[in-house]
């Protein structure tokens, strides 16, 4: 991390900074179809389909603006069988962000969906958790049962960023900026770590995987893809404490994001919507 950038941090880290108000829009760019078997660690009985979105998100300030997750491309919805709706860098340019230009992604975890992106933001510093890049790298990724859910060129991709100096490291939870956190929550992967966010409703939780649905969250049942049980389930409670009301907490994968949230301009129904503005 730069001198510049140490210092920023410490001037936003001051305990006299209002918390800013910022707008949040989750923006889809993929979808599978799938079952609520597929979605509930140990099953579900009920044999019916619970398809899958695939968000990236963006936390809009006065004067910066931050990218929650960068999403996958073209190779990985091939190889897993997902379906690309529009690249990523087409999904932000719908309401008007320019993944080129962006300076700070935050990378909520290292599975596929969520870092696949990386290489469409050339100006970006990337955000993540310390246990993160040592969970991805490390001994548990030589079980397949574990390292399934990740690709290993978008592993070895970031970390040719940390010696480029593109990486910036936090260690559990953290201030971004004024009204602007993350918070490691693990339980899905190692160093999960979700956003939270100070927003005219107050404030918000991107959950990203720590609930992929608001079932999962709801019913206290973890998704299938789980490396620590009580890490998700505690985090359960941590997200519901985050934010300021349940309809704050915004899940990672769920559809229904899309329905309970007005698009951000009639054209982009099914989208684009802004998460910070419940019906």
């Amino acid at each position: 991390m730069t001198n510049e950038r140490s210092s920023e941090r410490s001037s936003e880290r001051s305990s006299d900074a209002a918390p800013a108000i910022h707008r949040v829009y989750a923006v889809k760019y993929a979808e599978r179809e799938a079952r609520r078997a597929d979605h509930f660690l140990g099953g579900d009985p009920h044999d019916a389909p619970m398809p899958m979105d695939y968000f990236v998100w963006a936390v809009v300030g006065a004067d910066r603006t931050w990218v929650v997750d960068t999403g996958f491309d073209e190779g990985d919805a091939t190889r897993r069988n997902r379906r690309l709706v529009r690249r990523v860098t087409d999904a932000l340019a719908t309401i008007e962000v320019d993944a080129a230009a962006v300076t700070d992604v935050i990378i909520t975890h290292f599975h596929y969906d969520h870092i696949g992106g990386h290489a469409q933001f050339p100006a970006a510093m990337f955000h993540v958790q310390d246990r993160e890049m040592a969970f991805a790298t490390g001994r548990h990724m030589v079980d397949r049962a574990v390292s399934h859910s990740f690709t290993a060129s978008h592993i070895a991709g970031l970390v040719v960023l940390v010696h480029e100096g593109r990486v910036v490291f936090h260690d559990g939870d953290d201030m971004l900026a004024p009204g602007l956190f993350v918070h490691h929550i693990g339980g899905h992967t190692a160093g999960l770590q979700v956003v939270r966010v100070h927003t005219e409703a107050g404030w918000l939780v991107l959950a990203s995987d720590a609930a992929h649905y608001y079932e999962n969250i709801e019913s206290a049942r973890p998704y299938s893809v789980v490396f620590d049980v009580p890490a998700v389930i505690a985090g359960f409670d941590t997200i519901r404490a985050l934010a300021d009301r349940p309809e704050l907490v915004i899940p990672g994968h769920d559809p229904m994001v899309l329905e309970r949230f007005q698009p951000v301009r009639p054209e982009l129904g099914g989208i684009a919507v802004r998460v910070d503005r419940p019906h």
